[in-house]
């Protein structure tokens, strides 16, 4: 399957789900709880996020694994832009059973919310820069990147929360050293209040490489638990996730997401 089939797959696949889940739980216009907030990338507070990815197996690479550990900070600028800095740091293999590890390249998102006229719905769009901040050529591109990001998430039921995020990004300059970028990703939100601050969640992130007609597209279900302070709002989880496409040498065939998000009022 090439990348354009695959991404098209992806595509109507999310919006299937999405639409008949949706459609089928009911939703009523109602402010979001903590609960509901606590995973909205869109969320009006000052957060910090703590997420790393553990990849025990790759395609193509036999008993090779991997890890991606990321550190996220989200900044209202004012009511109608918020900013969003992650800054990755990853442990990848280089063959013959050894590995390099540094820092990434650093990104930045800035999107302007757009007004829904409900208090349970939030849409942004705006531009996104990647800098070549990697320490190591295996973990980062070498380019200056820039591209584009929207992102919808749908709060109305207290019961059930979903949207989706897609990035997408090509090089603008850099090192002529190191192969031109072209990435698209696909991250559909779904979850399912548990009640007590317990849910059952999933946010696989559908990546495609558009310069190697790579990609892998996984499927994610895990649990999680909200916990309010004060003004902060703890968000631990855990959440398995298995690909159901892929295409390529060197991607994850499953892998553990595990995080903290926290978010200050």
């Amino acid at each position: 399957m090439n990348t354009r089939k695959a991404v098209r797959l992806a595509t109507i696949l999310l919006v299937l789900a999405t639409i008949s889940v949706g459609t089928a739980l009911g939703q009523k216009d109602e402010k979001p709880s903590d609960e509901a907030d606590a995973n909205n990338p869109l969320a009006n507070f000052v957060a910090f996020n703590i997420q790393n990815y553990y990849i025990p197996s790759l395609t193509e690479l036999d008993d090779q694994n991997a890890n991606t550990f990321w550190l996220r900070y989200a900044q209202p600028l004012g009511k109608k832009v918020l900013m969003r800095a992650s800054l990755p740091t990853s442990r990848v293999p280089t063959g013959s059973g050894t590995t390099t590890s540094g820092l990434g390249d650093l990104n930045f998102n800035f999107f302007y919310l757009i007004d829904t006229g409900s208090p349970g719905v939030s849409f942004g769009v705006g531009p996104q820069v990647t800098l070549p901040t990697a320490t190591e050529d295996e973990t980062g591109a070498d380019k200056y990147q820039a591209g584009a990001s929207v992102v919808f998430f749908n709060a109305k039921s207290r019961f059930f929360q979903w949207g989706g995020l897609l990035n997408w990004q090509t090089s603008i300059g850099g090192s002529d050293n190191q192969p031109d970028t072209n990435f698209l990703a696909i991250q559909p939100f779904y979850f399912f209040q548990l009640g007590k601050g317990y849910y059952f969640r999933g946010a696989p992130v559908f990546a495609f490489n558009l310069e190697t007609d790579n990609y892998h597209v996984p499927m994610g279900l895990g649990i999680g638990r909200v916990v309010a302070h004060g003004d902060a709002v703890y968000n631990f989880f855990v959440e398995p996730q298995f690909t159901i496409l892929d295409r390529g040498p060197g991607q994850p065939e499953m892998q553990w997401y595990i995080a903290l998000n926290m978010q200050f009022k």
